[in-house]
């Protein structure tokens, strides 16, 4: 059947929206109606369903042993320690219950959700990582999250893939040794990095390529020995690096007010998309035929994915996935998944699933939770093949002629991924309020739960302005102080108020010559998380106005950018970046 493009409106923001005829084609593939959210709409509501950061201190319910969990200790249903959850000491068949045809799916979902256990911290096949969030694959990681593939020794940090010695950085891959780098790719040695590759020894650079003994440069490409963009000898270049005083934090201070006006300086590529065809979005390698996507690699065949990687290809409207396909209306950790729709966390080895979470090695599962090794499954109770699919086509029938409406009016039928006010955890607990940031009259009035933060009242021994300025005047001691954050919860970073060091933390400060931070590592992370452009795309024009670029005036050619207008960057055109860089 050849479809056609629709214009929809969408249910919950009023406004208008695109269903394209390729859209159409996948729906039909993985037989399920088209949306009624639009895009953007559909992925606030599938970060409502992730919380990261938002730990607690709480029990195992199983073993009663103290644990650090995602969730309060106010939700309803069994929070498991890790080891208890992946371990044989329970079954989750034990809570199966039978479908009633005379309510809607959402409402017996969510009375299903508050007595199921859960896993306290989503991880798998972590090693020495108790206090951290949604990775898998790695070692010795703390107070981080979104780290997977063989990475190591990475503290406050996020999405980091196949790194090591990483402390303060956003997006990297196969990185070592590197603090506060943001969107960067094999560099070793490195502090204050953007937008920058195959980089060794260097600090304070936007957008550089196989440079080593840079600093405070933009745009430099195979360079060594340059500062502020020039050339200097071997011998000069670190004369002039010590008197930089990168051991002091005021010196570092003085340079970050620097490099504010280096990173405007710096020209932009519409978009960071390499080794790319036919693909839109950003941060986007080796991929093909993936729109509206970022931070996308290895993969093809995607649309309106985030942070989806590995052989992960033919899938939609997914956030946090790898090695999976026809994955659909999505979020946390698929891995060698598919045909899975509507779930949250298909952990591993799921096939043929709608309505899941926390499953694991299971086939025609629908609307299960926390079950692992199991076949034709519905709320957790086993069938036959044949009886299986004939009470999963009446569900979906149901769920039409029965569909949940949520407190604002919004109609939930089959089609549509779980509703955020039945989410276990509260808006602004999740990444929708990172991505999406409500007030809390806003999320109320919408019907989202939201949840005060705990009064921290922290014995602080060190206040900010006492935390000394150079290492030299620090010892071991330290580890014993409770740090005062400068912040002091005046801020919309979720601030701790106060934190403290770790010994792999102070050594690594020690190595690489670094002053101890005044900012908690929420903040440190917000502070971050500003400097990257958001999950959107704008039709903008190329600001260049060079005459030497084959053009008059400005440059007239249009693109899509995550670059807002407003947004202080210089960004060229594909053509006009590379005249000027290369």
């Amino acid at each position: 059947m050849e479809y056609k493009s629709e214009n929809k409106i969408c249910q919950n923001c009023k406004k208008d929206f695109t269903i394209e005829s390729e859209d159409f084609n996948f729906y039909e593939k993985i037989k399920v109606p088209p949306p009624t959210f639009c895009p953007k709409c559909r992925m606030q509501r599938r970060l409502a369903w992730r919380n990261e950061r938002t730990l607690y201190k709480r029990k195992c319910d199983l073993c009663n042993k103290n644990i650090i969990a995602m969730y309060n200790e106010s939700v309803s249903f069994p929070v498991y320690c890790n080891e208890c959850w992946w371990g044989d000491g329970w079954d989750a068949k034990d809570y199966a219950r039978d479908y009633d045809f005379n309510q809607s799916f959402f409402e017996q979902y969510k009375k299903f959700i508050d007595v199921v256990p859960r896993l306290a911290l989503w991880q798998r096949n972590m090693v020495d990582s108790d206090y951290t969030n949604a990775c898998g694959e790695s070692k010795n990681v703390y107070l981080s999250y979104s780290v997977v593939a063989g990475s190591e020794n990475v503290f406050y940090s996020k999405n980091i893939d196949k790194s090591g010695d990483i402390v303060d950085c956003l997006n990297i891959k196969e990185g070592q040794n590197l603090y506060e780098n943001i969107e960067g790719e094999k560099n070793y040695n490195c502090q204050y990095l953007l937008l920058s590759k195959n980089c060794i020894d260097s600090y304070f650079l936007v957008d550089c390529v196989n440079c080593s003994d840079c600093v405070l440069s933009h745009n430099l490409r195979n360079k060594k020995f340059y500062i502020r963009n020039r050339q200097y000898s071997k011998e000069d270049y670190f004369n002039e690096l010590e008197k930089l005083n990168l051991k002091s934090r005021a010196s570092r201070e003085v340079l970050l007010e620097e490099f504010i006006k280096i990173k405007q300086s710096a020209i932009y590529r519409f978009a960071n998309i390499v080794r790319s065809i036919n693909s839109t979005g950003n941060n986007l390698l080796n991929v093909k035929n993936c729109h509206n996507c970022f931070d996308i690699y290895n993969a093809e065949n995607l649309k309106y994915c985030h942070r989806a990687f590995a052989s992960f290809k033919d899938s939609m409207d997914v956030s946090y996935a790898m090695v999976s396909e026809l994955i659909y209306e999505y979020t946390t950790g698929c891995l060698n998944d598919y045909n899975v729709k509507f779930s949250y966390s298909a952990i591993n080895s799921v096939r043929n699933a709608d309505y899941t979470e926390c499953c694991r090695n299971c086939t025609n599962i629908f609307g299960c939770i926390s079950l692992n090794n199991v076949e034709n499954a519905i709320f957790n109770k086993v069938y036959s093949e044949e009886e299986y699919k004939i009470l999963r086509t009446r569900i979906i029938e149901q769920m039409s002629s029965m569909p949940f409406i949520d407190k604002a009016g919004r109609i939930y039928k089959y089609g549509e991924f779980f509703p955020i006010e039945i989410s276990p955890w509260a808006y602004n607990e999740t990444l929708a309020q990172e991505f999406f940031p409500l007030t809390k009259e806003e999320a109320e009035k919408k019907g989202y739960a939201w949840r005060e933060p705990q009064d921290k009242n922290f014995n602080i021994t060190m206040p900010a302005h006492e935390i000394p300025d150079d290492l030299n005047n620090v010892n071991k001691s330290i580890l014993d102080e409770v740090l005062g954050c400068i912040h002091e919860e005046k801020c919309s970073h979720q601030c701790t108020s106060a934190f403290r060091l770790t010994d792999y933390e102070l050594r690594f400060y020690e190595k690489h010559h670094i002053p101890i931070p005044i900012l908690c590592s929420n903040c440190r992370y917000y502070e971050r998380f500003s400097q990257v452009p958001p999950l959107k795309l704008y039709h903008r024009q190329c600001t260049c106005n060079l005459s030497n670029h084959g053009h008059e005036a400005q440059c007239q050619n249009e693109f899509e950018t995550p670059y807002a207008p407003e947004r202080p960057e210089k960004v060229y055109c594909e053509n006009c970046y590379n005249q000027e860089i290369y």
